[in-house]
């Protein structure tokens, strides 16, 4: 694999951009790499090598080998919806008990269509399990200043738990700076020094976890994938997805490698992995000769590939070529429908978290 190239996401504004950033005058400008892609099995056969659970019950799946697609397909949609009710139900609880909303606050600046997007996202969650937002549309010519000061306000404003700054930011700011100014008990997005510093460190408990990569072990867990003793591989360093997940999985006692763009053989070690968890931005990377047998991956890629059966002259693949891993992991997510929509979940979980922080309710 030579002539592979890696994009490592190393800043929090690679996350936070939709892969339509990739696009000039509305076009897609990547070749297309594969052909259509295949659904899995929705009743699968598993392989030998693991047992899963539905997320909705306790209830395991015994493995058997297979020779045709059979990996269990990772809901993130259906799990999110789940997690979504569960915080609904608490946000009543909580308004009921002591008259305390959960807010969380969304600072957004500029015109960029793929970041409004996301906030209007993240206020219909917050409308869907009754948190209240707040949003601040700034102009891109804004100054940091200005910028800082909304921070401050929000930083002193008891009805506001979470704060969050939509990325990427303008280029004359000092993203840095901007995301530094969050005070740590209202960083529902988990990007402060602090809190990673505090993931970082055995015995030591961050406030909040970075949405993305909690969300990723959440599936895990919902799923029933044993993860303490087991070999875990990260595809992808990033501040806020690769590092944190290597350090979560870590935290859950698993043996964990980071492949990154200096890496000699990626191919080889990932094959190693029970686990894989790729975040690097190239569509369809991780092919199925990466895949050990039986393993369980998750795909944080987002990737806009052309397609010209596709109305919007595209489709949206992983990092992973998902109708090869279909064919060889135990269960996979699938882009779209995996990560994404536990991110923004991890989000509603985090703003609540912080609120009942607050007045010390456990």
């Amino acid at each position: 694999m030579a002539s592979m190239i890696f994009i490592d996401p190393s800043s929090a504004a690679a996350v936070h951009r939709l892969p339509f950033t990739r696009f000039s005058n509305g076009l897609i400008s990547l070749r297309r790499l594969v052909g259509p892609l295949h659904v899995c099995s929705p009743t699968p056969t598993l392989p030998r090598t693991l047992s899963l659970r539905s997320p909705r019950s306790s209830r395991f799946v015994t493995a058997s080998m297979a020779t045709e697609p059979s990996a269990k397909v990772i809901d993130g949609k259906a799990v999110a919806k789940q997690i979504r009710e569960e915080i609904s139900a608490e946000v009543s609880k909580l308004k009921e008990a002591i008259g305390v909303v959960p807010g969380l606050a969304v600072i957004l600046v500029g015109d960029r269509k793929d970041s409004a997007t996301y906030v209007r996202n993240k206020k219909k969650a917050c409308e869907s399990v009754g948190i209240n937002s707040f949003e601040v549309h700034l102009p891109d010519d804004s100054s940091e200043e200005e910028v800082l000061k909304f921070i401050s306000d929000f930083n002193g404003d008891p009805s506001v738990h979470g704060i969050l700054v939509q990325l990427p930011l303008p280029s004359h700011m000092n993203e840095q700076n901007i995301l530094n100014a969050v005070t740590i008990e209202k960083d529902v997005d988990g990007f402060h020094p602090l809190n990673i510093g505090r993931l970082a460190m055995r015995g030591r408990e961050p406030l909040f976890v970075p949405c993305t990569p909690k969300g990723c072990i959440e599936l895990l867990h919902r799923y029933g994938v044993d993860i303490k003793g087991k070999r875990a591989v990260v595809i992808g360093r990033s501040n806020i997805v690769g590092m944190p997940a290597a350090l979560l999985l870590q935290r859950e006692d698993a043996t964990v490698t980071i492949v990154h763009s200096r890496t000699k053989n990626p191919e080889e070690i990932t094959r190693q992995a029970d686990i894989i968890i790729s975040a690097v931005g190239q569509p369809n990377m991780v092919r199925g000769s990466w895949i050990k047998p039986g393993a369980v991956i998750i795909d944080v890629g987002i990737n806009p590939v052309e397609d010209a059966s596709s109305p919007r002259g595209y489709r949206l693949v992983g990092d992973v070529c998902y109708d090869e891993a279909c064919k060889i992991a135990a269960a996979v997510t699938p882009v779209p429908g995996g990560v994404g929509p536990m991110t923004i979940a991890m989000l509603l979980s985090n703003t609540l978290s912080s609120a009942k922080r607050a007045y010390n309710i456990k």
